[in-house]
């Protein structure tokens, strides 16, 4: 009999989050997921983006349908290979839509960055995917304590859905004009104890100058995406584990959806000032999920009605806010944001990037690493 992970639910007898039995998980699996992860980053990075260009949206619409496709594809797997299959693929499912929904609010971030930072368009592509690399890290480090603390005490049904609740009302009365990158404490950290140069070397994160070892204003803008992600990471991680504790169950799903937001970055940066009702659609869906948390200590809300709330909740948000914006003008909206060096005003103008070095700002120029 070969070998496997048997994951269990928070309270077997009780429903707890997502009322799982155990799905028996085979060693196999985890290795054969982890390793096809790995290979598609590997064929993203070293054959379509080896030589770096603009994502046109045609470029990116395509990529996207592939990254939802083998996103949802994977259910069928689950289907496939797990005890109580079709339970394990609409939970997978459930999360998937989920974790996608939630990132859209991600992606219009990274374009207040990259505009912040004046990156251009064919260097984003980069940043991103070390972005994502990052942020699958940091996601399988929360979802193994989230699951672990859920698993010890039943009391974090409580604490996790009530958080929920809280983001939810936070996220729909959220104004898209608050985000300001200048006055993030991960932005003046770096500018303390990291010498940068002043503009970028290509898709180097790091550059010689002078004999000096120095990052690129890419670099920083990596850090600044790592460190939203973390952010958005305790929403959303949370949320998912309503739908299910199981490990893989909410891992693959986490990791699935993260991995189509480059593409899905380029296809909506476009369309971001049309989706005026985001907010309150996530707001309705995180609120959802935490109540759903909350109760399922008493009551079992199954899978698939999880699963139907959400899309119906998506679908009237894309629907309503299309219609609200369109009398607006026809303008095309301007591609991702970049192009140019960043603007580089004194500390006390808030520029976006300065050199810690005693020597100032580095020169316009700098020398490539070798």
């Amino acid at each position: 009999m070969p070998a496997t992970l048997t994951i269990m639910s928070a309270a077997a007898s009780g429903g707890g989050v997502g009322a799982d039995e155990g799905f028996h998980v085979p060693v196999w699996l985890w290795f054969a997921f982890l390793a096809g992860v790995v290979a598609m980053l590997l064929v993203d990075l070293l054959v379509l983006h080896k030589e770096a260009h603009d994502v046109t949206i045609r470029e990116a619409a395509i990529t996207s349908i592939v990254w939802i496709a083998i996103g949802l594809s994977f259910s069928l797997v689950l289907w496939a290979v797990l005890d109580n299959g079709s339970t394990a693929a609409v939970r997978y499912l459930t999360g998937y839509v989920i974790e996608k929904s939630l990132s859209v609010d991600n992606v219009f971030v990274w374009a207040v960055i990259f505009g912040y930072f004046s990156v251009p368009g064919k260097y984003q592509h980069r940043v991103l995917f070390w972005g994502i690399f990052g942020a699958l890290v940091m996601r399988a480090i929360f979802i193994l304590v989230g699951a672990q603390l859920l698993e010890s005490f039943d009391w974090m049904l409580f604490v996790f859905g009530g958080f929920l609740v809280f983001t939810a009302v936070r996220v729909a009365t959220h104004d898209d004009d608050e985000i300001h990158p200048e006055n993030n404490p991960v932005l003046k950290l770096v500018r303390r104890f990291v010498p940068v140069t002043a503009e970028y070397d290509g898709q180097r994160l790091f550059t010689k100058h002078n004999a000096r070892r120095m990052a690129t204003p890419l670099f920083v803008v990596l850090v600044l995406i790592e460190a939203t992600d973390v952010v958005f990471a305790v929403d959303s991680v949370p949320a998912i584990l309503a739908v299910s504790t199981d490990r893989f169950i909410v891992f693959s799903s986490n990791a699935l959806a993260i991995l189509g937001l480059r593409a899905l970055y380029f296809l909506l940066e476009g369309v971001r000032d049309r989706l005026v009702h985001l907010n309150k659609g996530l707001g309705v869906i995180l609120a959802y999920v935490g109540v759903k948390m909350i109760v399922s200590h008493w009551y079992h809300i199954d899978s698939l009605i999880s699963l139907a709330v959400i899309a119906v909740v998506l679908t009237i948000t894309v629907v309503t806010s299309m219609r609200a914006t369109a009398g607006q003008a026809a303008a095309v909206a301007p591609g991702p944001p970049g192009g140019g060096s960043p603007d580089l005003g004194s500390p006390d103008a808030g520029s976006p990037i300065t050199d810690s070095s005693d020597n100032g700002s580095a020169d316009a120029g700098t020398e490539g690493a070798h």
